[in-house]
C-alpha cells in the first residue's frame, strides 16, 4: 500500500452498514467506501427499526469487508489498523460493527480503534482538505444538531445542542406529515425546488436570542397543524409547505451558528475555518446560507463532499486513522456507548459551563 497508515473502517451506528479503506500518503486516499443503505427494509415504518438495522448489519457486514479490501487491493496484513464506529448509535447496530472490527484486529494482529461517531463526522472534512485545527463545527444529522470548537482529535468543547428534537429529525418528521418518505431531508429539498417558502409562516425557534441551543420540536407541531387546515394536501401545496420548512430549518441553524461564530472569533482568533458536518450539511441551501455567513465574518467555510457527510466507513477509517497517527488505540474488551458525547463536560441538562455562550 505504499508508505504512511491505512485503516479500515467500519460504520454501523444506525442504518448504513459501511467499510472502507483510506490512506494517508501521498495525500489522504480513499481505497474504497462502501455503503449499504437499509432505507427499503426501515422506509414502511416512517423511521429507523433498530432490531431491523442490527440484522441488517449483521447479514451484510462480512461481505462489505471482503469487497472493501479487495477494492483496495489490499489484505489484513497489509493494514496498519482496524477502526470502528463504537457510540453514539444504536446498540444492536454498534455491537455488531465493533465485534467484527474487533474479530479482524485480533486475528491480523493490528491494532483496534473505537471510533466516537460523530468525531468522524468532526473530522471527515480534513480528509476531503487540510483544515487546521482550531474550527468551530456546525453537525446537524438526523440524531444531533450541534455547535462545537474542534480544537484537537479527542478535544471537542459544545458551545450548543438541541433541546428537543435535531435538525435531521425534524426534517423526517415533517416529511412523513407531507407524505414524502424517508429520508425527509433529500425529499423535502426536492420538492422545495418548485415551492413557494413564504406562503406558510413556519416558526423559526430561538431565533434572535441568545445562545448557540436549537429547539425544533415546535416547528413540527406547526407542520403538523398547516397540513390538518390545509385539508387533502396536492402537489402544489406539498412544495410550499417543504419549501418553507427548508428555510425555516435553515434559517434557524444559521441563526445559532452566528452566535457561535461570534464567540468563536472573539475566544479563538486563530482560527480561520467554519465547517459543517452531517448528514444535514449535505442540503445545498444550507451550504449556501453559511458559506455567506462565514465570509460575513472574515472567515472561510468548508464542508465535506456529501458522500461524506451522510454516514459511511471513510470517515470511520480516517477518525481511526487520526488517533492511530497519536497512538490513541484501544484494547479489544472496550465497550460500546450507546451515549458518547464528545465534550466530556456535557451531562444532557446541566447548564452551560462558564465560558460559554448564554
Amino acid at each position: 500500500m505504499g508508505d504512511g497508515l491505512t485503516v479500515l473502517g467500519i460504520e454501523t451506528s444506525c442504518d448504513e452498514t459501511a467499510v472502507a479503506v483510506v490512506s494517508e500518503r501521498p495525500v489522504p486516499t480513499i481505497r474504497a467506501n462502501l455503503i449499504r443503505s437499509q432505507l427499503v427494509e426501515h422506509a414502511p415504518y416512517g423511521g429507523v427499526v433498530p432490531e431491523i438495522a442490527a440484522r441488517a448489519h449483521l447479514d451484510h457486514l462480512d461481505d462489505l469487508v471482503a469487497r472493501a479490501l479487495a477494492e483496495a487491493d489490499c489484505d489484513l496484513s497489509d493494514l496498519d489498523g482496524v477502526a470502528a464506529a463504537s457510540g453514539p448509535g444504536l446498540i444492536g447496530g454498534l455491537i455488531v460493527g465493533s465485534t467484527v472490527a474487533k474479530g479482524l484486529a485480533w486475528a491480523s494482529g493490528k491494532p483496534f480503534l473505537a471510533v466516537n461517531h460523530l468525531e468522524a463526522h468532526a473530522l471527515a472534512v480534513r480528509l476531503a482538505q487540510p483544515v487546521a485545527f482550531p474550527y468551530l463545527l456546525l453537525l446537524a444529522s438526523g440524531g444531533h444538531s450541534q455547535l462545537l470548537v474542534c480544537t484537537g482529535i479527542g478535544r471537542h468543547r459544545q458551545l450548543g445542542t438541541s433541546r428537543d428534537d435535531a435538525a435531521g429529525e425534524a426534517f423526517d418528521k415533517t416529511a412523513k406529515l407531507l407524505g414524502l418518505g424517508y429520508p425527509g431531508g433529500p425529499a423535502i429539498a426536492q420538492a422545495a425546488l418548485s415551492g413557494n417558502p413564504r406562503r406558510f409562516p413556519l416558526p423559526r425557534p430561538l431565533k434572535g436570542r441568545p445562545g448557540c441551543d436549537f429547539s425544533f420540536s415546535g416547528l413540527k407541531t406547526a407542520v403538523r397543524q398547516a397540513v390538518a387546515a390545509a385539508g387533502e394536501l396536492d402537489a402544489e401545496l406539498t412544495a410550499d409547505l417543504a419549501a418553507a420548512v427548508e428555510m425555516a430549518i435553515c434559517d434557524t441553524l444559521v441563526d445559532r451558528t452566528a452566535n457561535a461564530l461570534r464567540w468563536f472569533r472573539q475566544h479563538h482568533p486563530e482560527g480561520t475555518t467554519l465547517v459543517a458536518a452531517g448528514g444535514v450539511a449535505a442540503n445545498t441551501r444550507l451550504r449556501a446560507r453559511l458559506a455567506v455567513l462565514a465570509a460575513e465574518m472574515g472567515l472561510d467555510f468548508v464542508a465535506p463532499p456529501p458522500v461524506l457527510c451522510t454516514d459511511n466507513g471513510a470517515m470511520i477509517a480516517w477518525a481511526g486513522l487520526e488517533r492511530l497517527r497519536r497512538g490513541l488505540t484501544d484494547a479489544l474488551d472496550a465497550p460500546v456507548r450507546p451515549r458518547w458525547p464528545l465534550d466530556p463536560s456535557d451531562d444532557g441538562a446541566a447548564a452551560r459551563p462558564a465560558g460559554r455562550p448564554t
